[in-house]
């Protein structure tokens, strides 16, 4: 019995020691480099993309333009600001709104929808 015990500590410590692997730990490391290519091709690029087409639009707005805002208001522009764009949406009628919130040209397809 005391030889049982005597030999039960080491066949635990053999038990527990990791097996002894030949791989690099490059190859373990290909999978996360994968992992993150794929999430910037399909999901940050393209939302780059269409961020810079947003921006390309918001800053080629000029006064005199017949726009349509998020919130599906329909103006004129009447005067830009930095922030801000002022919509004629009636007759002496004026609206302040940011300039974030104008989504498109009245009539054409959002600018933040189109891919």
């Amino acid at each position: 019995m005391t030889a049982l015990l005597s030999a039960l500590p080491g066949s635990l410590v053999a038990l527990g020691a990791p097996p002894s692997q030949g791989s690099s730990p490059l190859v373990t490391f290909i999978p996360f480099v994968l992992v993150l290519a794929i999430f910037y091709f399909i999901i940050l690029l393209p939302m780059k993309k269409r961020q810079k087409k947003v921006d390309e639009f918001l800053g080629g707005l000029k006064s005199g333009d017949r726009v349509v805002t998020s919130g599906g208001l329909y103006g004129t522009i009447a005067k830009l600001d930095t922030e801000s764009v002022h919509l004629q949406v009636a007759p002496n009628v004026r609206v302040e709104v940011a300039r974030s919130a104008i989504a498109g040209y009245q009539g054409q397809a959002p600018v933040a929808a189109d891919n």
